[in-house]
Order: structure tokens, then C-alpha cells, then sequence
């Protein structure tokens, strides 16, 4: 793909790019925003560099994409409710995103993206790891993709939320979101399949035994998590990954304990599931 107004680096020949000669801290014009928005679909996730932006540059630059989504369970910083704080140090006793997972897939409309910049990074370690559900998908055999494709997966929030609250020592009674979704989803501007199920939200299959549903979810996550289909993205000052929860799946290694790592995550309204 031909790119004008950006310059556009992969990573990896699966997933991931970076993005230069963009500051997004400044209005952005159409012909960038298209170009950024396809480069986020033929890379399914997109990192930037030196991005000294404001939460409201980072909550605009988030809407050109679609309208915000609101944290179900963690609150935003004071007048930012479509803002997610992500912080840890050595009070920490728990980080977001530690393991493997699609952002609030247990929504009806999960998020279509989300956009995160860090900006304080520990000395070393904190990097985060993405995985391609497209390249997952394309890996299984005929015979498992006709099966898995007729399949629906159940997501809930509440014994997660529920699980992180109690690891905090606080007491939540909250009900979350619980849906159902396709198994394997169809990308709405790709077009391409992906697997979409996940350790932290799935909790099982409908219309399966319990037995047989875990049986093909250890597989399914174990197939996900190969590196095959993996980048690794090393963060510095003011960097902003951008990736599609519709065919990404992230998680963040807490290696940097008891140093400090933080900063705020955008996320863009999302569809349901098809």
C-alpha cells in the first residue's frame, strides 16, 4: 500500500508497524487520518514515537476513529471518564493486561481499538506483546476452521473484574457485561476471519459440555499464544500503540517491579461481533 503522508515501517512481516512523520499533537488532516486508519488494517496494530500530547489531544485524536468507550470496571482520571488510567509501582499489586486477551470482549459492542501511551517507562522490561488472531486463524486445518466456524463463545466480565477487585483487597458487587459471540469473527473492513476467544473474558461455549468447551478453549489459547504470529514492542517516552481488538490480542509483561510504569489508554467504540 502506498502511503503519501505517513511513513509506515513494519515490524514483522505478520503484524505491526511504525508510524512516522505524523505529530498528533496538532490537527490532523483527512488524507492522514485515511492513511493512519489503513495503515491500523493492513498492520492491526501501529506504534508511534516522541507523542508529547495532552488527554484531550489523545481523546480527539481517538474520536477521529469512532466514539469512546467507557471502562465498565476501572474509573478514569477526574473529568475523563472515557479515559483508562494504567499505572503500576511498587505498591502494585496486579497490572492491567497480564494476561493474554482482547480488550472487554465480554461487551456486547467490544472496543474496535485501543490506543495507549506511556509516559513513564521503567528503566528496563514493561514491553507488550501482540498477537495476530488472523494468523491463528489461518493456521488451523480445514476441518477445524469448518468446525470452530458454526461455533458461538460466551464472555463475562464478572469473574475477572470480580478476581481483580479481591487481588486489590476491595469489595465489588458490580454485575458487568456478559455476551455472546461467534467464535470466529469476520472482520468488518477486512473482511478476513479471526479467532475470537480469550482467557481472560471466555468462559465457555454454547451448546457444549462444559468438558468438551474447556477442551477446545486450552487448545485455542495455547494455538494463539505461539510466536509465529507475534511483535514485541519495546516502549520509550511518550510512544502510543494503537491496535484492533477485532483481530489483535495484547498482553503486558510486569518484568520492572518495584519501578514505576504509566500512563493513558483511549478506546474506540466497537461493533458487535459477526
Amino acid at each position: 500500500m502506498a502511503y503519501e503522508e505517513i511513513d509506515v515501517r513494519p515490524v514483522t512481516p505478520t503484524l505491526g508497524a511504525e508510524i512516522h512523520g505524523v505529530d498528533l499533537s496538532k490537527p490532523l488532516g483527512n488524507r492522514a487520518f485515511s492513511e493512519i486508519h489503513d495503515a491500523l488494517i493492513e498492520h492491526q496494530v501501529i506504534f508511534f514515537r516522541d507523542q508529547d500530547i495532552t488527554l484531550d489531544q489523545h481523546k480527539d485524536f481517538g474520536r477521529k476513529f469512532g466514539d469512546l468507550h467507557v471502562h465498565p470496571s476501572a474509573p478514569g482520571p477526574e473529568g475523563h471518564p472515557d479515559v483508562l488510567t494504567i499505572h503500576a509501582d511498587e505498591n502494585a499489586k496486579q497490572i492491567a493486561g497480564e494476561r493474554w486477551h482482547s480488550d472487554v470482549s465480554c461487551d456486547p459492542e467490544p472496543p474496535m481499538g485501543s490506543i495507549l501511551r506511556l509516559h513513564t517507562i521503567p528503566p528496563e522490561g514493561g514491553d507488550t506483546l501482540f498477537a495476530s488472531m488472523y494468523a491463528a486463524y489461518d493456521a488451523l486445518s480445514d476441518k477445524m476452521k469448518d468446525y470452530l466456524d458454526g461455533l458461538t463463545a460466551i464472555h463475562d466480565g464478572n469473574p475477572n473484574y470480580h478476581d481483580r477487585a479481591q487481588r486489590d483487597g476491595r469489595k465489588d458487587d458490580r454485575v458487568f457485561p456478559r455476551a455472546e459471540h461467534p467464535l470466529i469473527r469476520t472482520h468488518p473492513v477486512s473482511g478476513k476471519k479471526a479467532i475470537f476467544v480469550n482467557p481472560v473474558f471466555t468462559v465457555g461455549i454454547k451448546d457444549l459440555p462444559r468438558d468438551e468447551a474447556d477442551a477446545i478453549l486450552r487448545f485455542l489459547y495455547a494455538h494463539n499464544n505461539r510466536p509465529h504470529w507475534q511483535v514485541r514492542f519495546k516502549w520509550q517516552k511518550n510512544s502510543i500503540a494503537f491496535w484492533d481488538n477485532r483481530c489483535v490480542q495484547h498482553i503486558a509483561m510486569w518484568d520492572y517491579f518495584p519501578n514505576v510504569r504509566s500512563g493513558y489508554r483511549v478506546t474506540v467504540k466497537g461493533d458487535r461481533p459477526v
